[in-house]
């Protein structure tokens, strides 16, 4: 038997902002105050269907509402009006709930633009289009891009239904984390700091994970959801509960034309949704076409240490996009290695210290950084580069002198002061803004 929870609308007092057990598999319920007037939040890892019940004299309940999570919360509001009356949530006599698009998601009646983003000029060119990893076999579609937003978001991926991909890939954070490893779905922490997704589809290499150890983003995807300290599913399980869920029926359908589902089809839609986050709003991008007039002095001059020999930032990120080209380095952090990087896949003493280079738009918000997250500012990052780079055997050619050395920037403090602030000028806080990458379920009760 389930527990059933009444709730006194009128009396407060300790029931306000005290978390009630449900049971085993019901989560946890929150009476609370609002401006409105009263409201019961629901946490239901389990996306259980609950009756609400009223009663004004609590010997004959009357049926009000079923409600049920979509992805494991629920904010149901109550009448305060009228007669004293008790509520409750009884799962027991909980009926038929609708499960389609519209009762589940907020999304538009037309698709977001997901399959061709309006860019400026400058992140058209050849150079920047050579850069674009997308396969024929899987192009953007707006109809591709809205499923993998509602996989990307959905806690469904995890094991116990707590975590989604977003946990470690946060909007506001440059679609990062801000703590230096993330916690999976049963309070793991992982080996390596969770890397920004901002302009993913710009990685000429094609490879993914700081040690590249996915040949594609296609691959990428699905290996958080079956990593035992991460989100601990295996694919035919990933299936059967997708499949269960009937609003991906509808959305299925609009990507691929049936409404199977497999997983192959959530690497697809996965992968392009990731790929359409892409910034091209940032105080550089508008600075481009005026020159960098809008630059501040002290931006400029950044400006003018990252591209040019007395920074040299440039030979490992490169163009508008910030990116490695065809490249991944060796950066110095450490010797010997406790993380062996690519080495670590390929065997090869050679590859040790290796490191995929991520795009450097939204640095400014991705913190903590490098693949451990040692560095917890940027100001940290360039006092690395300036004077810390350490003389390991693997350390790639750009970052050593001529003699052999590891290079040595001797920026003065002005000077490293005034490349910190061109490295914010990459920020683009639009992107974590755009609701068409924000967290599409209805989590308020209609």
């Amino acid at each position: 038997m389930k527990t059933i929870l009444l709730f006194p609308v009128l009396t407060l007092s300790a029931l306000a902002q005290v978390p009630i057990e449900v049971g085993p598999d019901h989560g946890a319920v929150k009476f609370m105050k609002v401006d409105s007037g009263y409201v019961l939040e629901v946490t239901d890892p389990g996306n259980h269907a609950w009756m609400l019940q009223s009663t004004t004299d609590a010997a004959a309940w009357d049926n009000v509402t079923t409600h049920r999570p979509f992805n494991g919360f629920l904010r149901i509001p109550l009448a305060a009006d009228g007669p004293r009356r008790l509520f409750r949530l009884n799962p027991e006599a909980a009926g038929a709930v609708s499960s389609n698009r519209a009762d589940a998601l907020l999304l538009p009646a037309t698709a977001f633009n997901y399959a061709n983003p309006v860019l400026p000029a400058h992140l058209l060119t050849q150079q920047i289009r050579a850069q674009d990893n997308t396969p024929a076999a899987n192009p953007t579609t707006n109809a591709g891009a809205t499923l993998g937003r509602v996989l990307f978001y959905d806690k469904r991926l995890s094991a116990n239904q707590t975590i989604s991909c977003s946990s470690c890939h946060q909007a506001q954070h440059g679609f990062s984390d801000p703590r230096r490893f993330s916690a999976g779905f049963n309070g793991g922490l992982t080996g390596r700091n969770s890397m920004g997704l901002t302009n993913t589809r710009y990685y000429l290499r094609g490879s993914y994970f700081w040690d590249e150890r996915a040949a594609t983003l296609e691959d990428q995807v699905l290996q958080p959801i079956q990593n035992a300290v991460e989100m601990g599913m295996t694919l035919d399980g990933l299936v059967v509960r997708v499949s269960a869920e009937p609003f991906y029926t509808e959305l299925f359908s609009a990507a691929f034309g049936t409404p199977e589902v497999n997983s192959g089809r959530i690497s697809r839609a996965l992968a392009q949704f990731v790929r359409s986050i892409v910034s091209g709003s940032s105080k550089y991008d508008l600075g481009v076409p005026l020159n960098f007039t809008n630059l501040t002095v002290q931006e400029n001059q950044g400006r003018a240490i990252f591209q040019g020999p007395v920074g040299g930032c440039s030979t490992c990120h490169g163009s508008d996009n910030f990116v490695p080209g065809n490249n991944i380095f060796n950066n110095g952090l450490e010797n010997p290695y406790t993380d062996i990087g690519l080495a670590g896949v390929t065997l090869r003493g050679a590859d040790i210290g290796f490191f995929k280079v991520p795009s450097l738009r939204n640095i400014e918000l991705t913190a903590p950084y490098m693949h451990d997250g040692r560095f917890a500012t940027l100001e940290q990052v360039v006092d690395f580069y300036n004077a810390g780079v350490m003389n390991h055997p693997n350390l790639s050619p750009q970052l050593r002198t001529p003699n052999g050395q590891p290079r040595r920037l001797n920026l003065t403090n002005a000077q490293k002061a005034s490349l910190v602030a061109f490295l914010k000028t990459l920020t683009d806080t639009s992107l974590g803004a755009d609701a068409k990458y924000s967290d599409p379920f209805r989590y308020e009760a209609r």
